[in-house]
């Protein structure tokens, strides 16, 4: 059984080890035969091989030749081009010499487009300085430039000058604000050389909130074309030429323009010779000139310039520089002289107009004159502004020496008002109107603290420089009670004064109360010295030193004991002192009727009991014997009637109410 197994066994591998003999045959026949094929592949190719490379040697020579034709066709197209483009450039620049040989009148617009070919024109032959006859294009071309610029400026300048005229004054009250147009024909003067342009303090106060609108001094078709040719000479390096023709034509015009307003050039000299009513008249319309030059005239041109040169800043602020320079000058010389003139009261108040106008135009002044070219004129301007708050200070400060120091000898006979005082509260009165510009000042030279105090301080030292005055005069009178009366009156005058005014709120009711004790006190001074002499002869004193009845006896006495003779003295002696008093004192003038009447109630109410009391007690020794009335001239009635008559003097100097 194991023989068999072992049998077979050696037959299977004997017939796996022949499939795999057979097996390896057939592969090396496949390849044997595939390796046949390759090398017939092989020798196929390099055959072909053989055949291409004779074949590139036969064609590189027609190939070097098509090479050789496509480059010279490139030079030939790139050649064509260029000459082509020099042709163009030829072509235009022929084109744009015949419109600049026509000139700029004709059609500007042309023109200056012919001008930018012509540039384009240069820069092309700068650029290709190959082409032989680029120097003879370039100095032909830049050469044509030259005068096309030439034309442009004359053209500028006549286009300039025939949009250029004098503004009307009309017109530019037309500009103003309703409240501020004159009523009648701009500039007239009457035959005191007062313009009826008129400067009132409510004007003033809404002019920083008014519309005012320029003038259009230059057409706005024509800003453009002004525009194109002012870049045209920029770029052409004429900004010279550009600046002198706009100088030379526009400042002219504003210069005429206004003087038709009625702008005049006046020295300090001038300004000294006038007459202080043609002086404040010139004043007046100079606060108005000022207003009309910087809201309308200059806006008016820095627009023009604004809009002529834009985008040429700092030539647009040296041409609106040199166009306003001139009038600009004319009319802060005035300012300047009056500044700088001969101090006076009077001038204080047209000095503060001045400077509230300059303070007003200040932001305007400003930006109008903006720029590195402008700063001389807004410093001129500005410092004009300083000058003016300087010399009012300084006026304001010899206002109140002089109060104090006036020495006129201008006495008043009646003991009324003295023009000093009437002067002095008027001045005050005025004063606060001002109040918002005094407080300005104050703040600009008190280096700070409330102006308001600052304010009612100097008010103060003004009136007590009044009082102090007025004392000095007071001792020119000889007659006390004058003096006093004389004191009454002017004290009174100042406090009703300030009862009536802005300046009540500003001195305060204690500064009110403390002077109408000081009346009161020279109305009873009066009273005692002026009555006091009188009043003597009235009292029983010295007729007898005890009482009884008042009738006669046989010899001539009453039971007092006081004879009838003592009696008419005392009458004789009442009689020449009344009739001396009221012939003096009705001479004498209380001009407040109020306090008049006070006075005269007050000597009644002395005066009138006492004459009374005289007549019951001691008439009747008079009335019984012969000529009574000789003694017993008056009544009590007649004494009241008399009283009526006192302080009626002729000479009145009433506050304005």
């Amino acid at each position: 059984m194991g023989i068999s197994r072992n049998s077979g066994g050696v037959g299977g591998v004997v017939g796996g080890v022949d499939m795999l003999s057979e097996r390896a045959r057939m592969m090396r026949d496949s390849l044997q035969k595939s390796q046949s094929i390759t090398d017939n592949v092989v020798n196929i190719l390099g055959s072909f091989d053989h055949r291409l490379s004779a074949l590139e040697t036969a064609m590189r020579p027609t190939q070097i030749r098509t090479h050789a034709i496509r480059t010279a066709h490139g030079n030939i197209d790139k050649a064509l081009k260029a000459a082509e483009v020099i042709l163009s450039q030829f072509d235009i620049s022929r084109q744009a010499e015949i419109k600049i040989l026509k000139g700029p009148h004709e059609d500007l617009e042309s023109y200056l487009q012919a001008i930018d070919q012509l540039r384009d024109n240069i820069r092309f032959f700068s650029n290709n300085k190959s082409f032989k006859s680029s120097d003879g294009v370039l100095n032909h071309a830049n050469s044509l430039l030259t005068k096309a610029i030439l034309k442009l400026e004359e053209e500028f300048k006549q286009l300039l000058l025939s949009y250029s005229k004098p503004i009307e004054p009309d017109r530019l009250f037309e500009c103003l604000p309703n409240s501020m147009r004159p009523p009648s024909s701009p500039g007239h003067q009457d035959s005191s050389g007062k313009s009826h342009l008129s400067n009132s303090n409510a004007e003033q106060d809404g002019a920083g909130n008014a519309v005012f609108t320029p003038p259009t001094l230059i057409p706005p078709r024509i800003l453009p074309l002004l525009h194109d040719i002012a870049q045209q000479m920029v770029q052409a390096g004429h900004q010279q030429q550009f600046i002198k023709i706009y100088r030379d034509t526009r400042s002219p015009v504003l210069e005429e323009s206004l003087r038709s307003l009625g702008v005049e050039k006046l020295s300090k000299d001038d300004v000294q010779k006038m007459q202080w009513e043609v002086l404040e008249a010139k004043i007046g319309n100079w606060i108005h000139f000022m207003r009309i030059a910087v809201k309308l005239l200059f806006a008016g041109e820095r627009k023009v310039c604004d809009q002529v040169l834009e985008g040429f800043d700092s030539l647009n602020d040296q041409c609106f520089a040199e166009v306003t320079t001139a009038s600009v000058a004319v009319l802060l010389s005035f300012g300047d002289a009056i500044a700088k003139s001969k101090r006076s009261p009077e001038k204080l108040f047209v000095l503060l107009d001045m400077y509230e106008i300059m303070r007003e135009l200040h932001s305007e002044i400003e930006s109008l004159f903006r720029g590195k070219a402008c700063n001389e004129i807004k410093e001129s301007a500005f410092g004009l502004t300083k000058q003016l708050a300087q010399t009012a200070q300084e006026t304001f400060g010899d206002f109140e020496e002089a109060v104090e120091k006036d020495a006129t000898k201008t006495a008043v006979s009646d003991g009324t008002v003295h023009p000093l005082t009437s002067y002095v509260i008027n001045y005050v009165k005025f004063l606060f109107d001002y109040q918002s510009t005094l407080k300005q000042l104050f703040q600009e030279f008190e280096n700070g603290g409330d102006s308001n105090s600052q304010l009612a301080a100097v008010t103060m030292r003004i009136m007590q420089a009044l009082q102090t005055n007025l004392d000095g005069k007071s001792k020119q009178y000889k007659d006390s009670a004058l003096t006093h009366l004389f004191l009454m009156n002017n004290i009174h005058y100042m406090v009703r004064s300030v009862r009536r005014s802005e300046a009540k709120d500003l001195l305060g009711d204690d500064w009110v109360q403390r002077h109408r004790r000081v009346v009161q006190q020279h109305a009873n001074q009066y009273k005692r010295i002026a009555w006091a002499k009188i009043l003597q002869s009235l009292s029983i004193q010295g007729l007898t030193s005890s009482g009884g009845s008042s009738s006669s006896g046989v010899d001539g006495q009453n039971s007092s004991g006081v004879s009838r003779s003592t009696i008419k003295e005392r009458f004789k002696m009442f009689n020449a002192q009344f009739e001396e008093l009221h012939q003096r004192q009705s001479q004498w003038a209380v001009p407040d009727t109020e306090l008049r009447e006070s006075l005269r109630l007050a000597v009644a109410e002395v005066l009138l009991p006492a004459y009374r009391s005289f007549i019951k007690r001691f008439g009747p020794l008079v009335e019984s014997g012969k000529n009574a009335q000789k003694y017993v001239r008056y009544s009590a009635e007649d004494l009241d009637r008399m009283l009526g008559e006192f302080f009626e003097g002729k000479t009145f100097n009433e506050p304005k109410r």
